[in-house]
């Protein structure tokens, strides 16, 4: 008798070269031999490695800029989805770790918007790219039925989703109405959507770790809110049109909103 996969999502499938050589569980000694087998190098030349988390004192990003150690806890499916994020989207996670640090230096500086945006990104991030700006457009207005309904085939043929965030995978192991991820997206040629899942997510880590840390985004309310189910091909409930009438799960966006309250 088969068994269903965890990860059984299409959204899952950034990771699915590393989800399929390991087990179904959190295993944080297997992402670490991952990360000997397949080295990165900070932009300092650190090595990253996967530990168990220390007790120091000192800063979860600082320890990565000046060891190359990600603190893994062990049986935690939210650190398990970071290390494999690494290792999937390696430039990017370099390119925020260092953005982190450089911030953190700043006089005065401890917290503040520019390591919150990083942050939402980091744990809910999404990357959609289309080949067709007036899908793209349909998806900025919110305008949920006509993109998810009306435009089905051309959503399945021309866009695609790429999940970043590690908290939003770990979200998408048990989905729940309202999952929301925080998106950012790119017109992109034919080219990029025909590539193969390798390829396609090594274009994406290069291109969004130059944008993440361009200054495009200074707030955190600048990335684009994404109802995740609604996306073709991630529940079955959505096939039925009738799904998107769920106005809580798919809103009508902060501008139709202030148009109806005036």
């Amino acid at each position: 008798m088969s068994t269903v996969s965890l990860y059984a999502s299409p959204l899952f499938d950034p990771l699915r070269p590393w989800l399929d050589r390991l087990p179904q569980a959190p295993d944080a000694l297997a992402v670490a031999d991952l990360s000997e087998q397949f080295p990165i190098h900070v932009a300092n030349g650190q090595r990253i490695r996967f530990v168990p988390p220390r007790a120091d004192g000192l800063v979860y990003e600082c320890r990565i800029w000046e060891s190359g150690e990600v603190e893994t806890r062990p049986d935690n499916w939210h650190d398990f989805f970071n290390a494999l994020v690494w290792l999937s989207f390696p430039q990017t996670k370099t390119a925020i770790s260092a953005a982190h640090v450089r911030v953190m230096q700043a006089p005065g500086e401890v917290r503040g918007t520019a390591r919150d945006v990083l942050t939402h990104f980091d744990e809910c991030g999404i990357v959609v790219l289309s080949s067709q700006p007036d899908l793209l457009a349909l998806l900025r207005a919110f305008r949920w039925k006509e993109l998810f309904v009306e435009r089905r085939a051309e959503v399945v043929r021309s866009m695609r989703f790429v999940i970043f965030g590690h908290a939003t995978y770990e979200q998408m192991l048990r989905p729940f109405r309202g999952l929301t991820a925080k998106a950012v997206l790119y017109e992109v040629d034919e080219a990029w959507l025909l590539m193969d899942g390798l390829a396609q997510r090594a274009a994406v880590d290069t291109l969004l770790a130059a944008d993440l840390t361009s200054g495009r985004y200074v707030r955190p309310r600048d990335f684009q809110p994404l109802p995740l189910l609604g996306i073709p091909g991630v529940t079955p409930d959505n096939e039925d049109p009738a799904y998107y009438d769920d106005t809580w799960q798919f809103r009508p966006g902060r501008r139709a909103t202030a148009k109806q309250a005036a």
